[in-house]
């Protein structure tokens, strides 16, 4: 996988970061705000791809292997699914300011991503924290991935660092 190939001509999720967007500042959250992002279809070529450059085991990169294993089937690593829920997050109507940065966290994978998955990641504002002492805060997130039954097939509480809106 050549990250030349994927940002933006060959890439599966329309490229948008082209296009104007209003950054958001920490003034600008507040818990319970909301965002839903564009979804992706997950093919078995992307799923045997990232697995052979990130995480090469054999219920990842072999149909017979996966049959074998505890899935029962070819499946995404659990690193794809979260590379792919990143992307889907940057290029939502999220836009922080400066970009997504994160200070921490947890994740879970609460099932995995089979070949064929459509994902799309719905995500919460729980909490706005601001610095005493930098130009910025802490938002904490909770985004669940979800595949196209609804089912999460992946959560996560995300602090991002977020700066204040100049003056």
């Amino acid at each position: 996988m050549q990250l030349e190939q994927t940002f933006p001509a060959s890439d599966p999720i329309p490229w948008i970061h082209d296009l104007p967007a209003a950054e958001r500042y920490l003034e600008d959250f507040a818990a319970g705000q909301r965002y839903v992002t564009a979804s992706v279809v997950v093919g078995v070529d992307d799923i045997k791809e990232f697995a052979a450059c990130f995480d090469p085991q054999p219920f990842h990169l072999d149909e017979a292997a996966a049959a074998r294993s505890l899935f029962g089937g070819l499946v995404a690593s659990g690193w794809h699914t979260a590379s792919l829920a990143m992307r889907l997050l940057v290029e939502s109507d999220l836009r922080i300011a400066g970009g997504l940065v994160g200070v921490g966290g947890e994740i879970e994978w609460r099932q995995p991503t089979r070949p064929g998955d459509e994902l799309h990641v719905e995500s919460e504002v729980l909490d706005v924290t601001p610095s005493r002492s930098k130009p910025s805060g802490i938002v904490s997130m909770r985004a669940v991935t979800l595949n196209q039954r609804g089912e999460p097939v992946q959560a996560a509480v995300m602090k991002l660092r977020v700066p204040r809106r100049p003056a």
